[in-house]
């Protein structure tokens, strides 16, 4: 994904601090073939299998030699990426079905590492299979919403098919950028410049174009956030092809977007991500081993920030919301705890509608329940805090309460420093106040 507008994970954390958390929903690349198929852009013919028995006969179904084989996952990379069955390179060039269904073997069922997984990888449960097409060049092409110009941008250049953020850094005046005015849209004109201006001539110049209005409306019909066509390609016999397609869309629109939105696939999602949609959580997951329980994204912001300043590194942020019932506390704190790497856990909540005896009774129902190891701090202050601190207190669980944020913050960084420690050498602390 190009991230020339984009801002760095640490500015779209301080942003969701101020809205609620947006999850933009992204699709399959086969799934991405077909809409851009539909609304009349050239792509190679191509079928999606399951197994290799679905692979083998997608590639005999084709009726070609020259075919590509592509694993199907959510994450960029994947030709340099491996799969734990020792296979190298998640996009393969075959020339048979025999080809296709032992490489399938090799993909289906099995987990991808690329540059853009992380360390856990990504499941490979379907491989797309398509014609493979001889090219004369290769272009970038993207359209993105640009905060800069409040409303859609187009990003392209005439060297495509490579990581376009080198490209952009090493060579930046490679890149064409033309913002749209979303009222007026994107005229044939001003396709027809840009086709000029990445060195498309003759009848490819006026498929270019073409290609690029198509683009645009679909863009604004599925209220995409994104799509990025790498590469766009002049093949051998002068026509303008989509090769490979990434599609955003705006979780705002699934109302009325909901055919894209049917497209969805959950196992390539953080699944402690997915259950706290279910139950209305704002969560991102993070790196640290410090979990965090927070009403309100500011005071999550401001939370993390102040157990960094003390030496810690947040796992996660994790806002319950200014009217979280007992349940949904109770659900954010298995979603915490289902991070191994967490080693203790700071509840930070400022009642105003939300009370402070509800979230002390959801904490106290998730340690009951989950049998909670790990040390766990907590701060009241609000609506109902001597009711929550009294139930706590009579609770008979292990819980470290704090008044002061800056000493609770301190507190949980040190815990956290003497549990990682006796994990690491196989001893079980059982942390408790005298």
């Amino acid at each position: 994904m190009f991230r020339l507008f984009a801002n760095s994970s640490k500015n779209a954390l301080r942003s969701s601090a101020k809205t609620q958390q947006v999850r933009n929903l992204s699709i399959h690349e086969y799934m991405s073939a077909n809409l851009l198929s539909e609304a009349g852009i050239k792509v190679p013919k191509g079928s999606v299998a399951s197994t290799p028995a679905e692979a083998y006969e997608a590639a005999k179904k084709l009726g070609t030699t020259d075919l590509v084989i592509k694993a199907q996952v959510l994450a960029g990379g994947r030709g340099k990426g491996h799969f734990d069955s020792g296979l190298k390179g998640g996009v393969k060039t075959i020339y048979s079905p025999e080809e296709a269904r032992d490489l399938a073997s090799k993909m289906i069922g099995h987990k991808i590492f690329t540059k853009q997984t992380g360390a856990g990888g990504k499941d490979c449960n379907k491989v797309f299979i398509v014609e493979r097409k001889y090219v004369r060049r290769e272009y970038y092409f993207a359209i993105l919403m640009d905060r800069a110009t409040r409303g859609p941008v187009i990003v392209a250049s005439s060297q495509g098919g490579v990581d376009i953020e080198s490209v952009a850094e090493e060579n930046p005046d490679a890149i064409v950028k033309l913002p749209i005015d979303i009222k007026k849209g994107l005229s044939i004109e001003a396709a027809q410049g840009l086709a000029d201006k990445l060195g498309f001539v003759g009848n490819a110049r006026e498929e270019a174009a073409d290609t690029f209005v198509k683009l645009y409306k679909l863009f604004l019909a599925k209220d995409a956030t994104q799509i990025e066509i790498n590469p766009l390609v002049e093949t051998s016999d002068n026509q303008v092809m989509c090769m490979d397609a990434k599609f955003g869309f705006d979780d705002n629109a699934s109302f009325r977007q909901k055919d894209v939105f049917a497209l969805r696939d959950p196992t390539q999602e953080d699944p402690r991500e997915v259950q706290a949609e279910k139950w209305d959580l704002n969560y991102i997951g993070l790196d640290g081993r410090i979990g965090c329980l927070v009403n309100g994204a500011g005071l999550a912001m401001s939370t993390m920030d102040i157990i960094k300043l003390h030496g810690g590194e947040p796992a996660n942020f994790l806002d319950v919301g200014g009217s979280a019932s007992t349940k949904q506390i109770s659900e954010a704190f298995k979603i915490i705890s289902s991070d191994s790497g967490v080693s203790a856990a700071l509840v930070n909540i400022f009642g105003g509608i939300m009370r402070c005896d509800v979230v002390a009774q959801g904490i106290i129902d998730a340690v009951k329940e989950l049998d909670l190891k790990i040390p766990l701090v907590v701060r009241l202050q609000g609506t109902n805090v001597e009711e929550g601190k009294k139930l706590i207190n009579e609770s008979g669980i292990a819980i470290f309460p704090c008044d002061d944020l800056d000493k609770a913050a301190e507190l949980v960084v040190n815990l956290s420093d003497i549990t990682s420690l006796a994990q690491k050498v196989g001893v079980h602390a059982k942390l408790s106040l005298e």
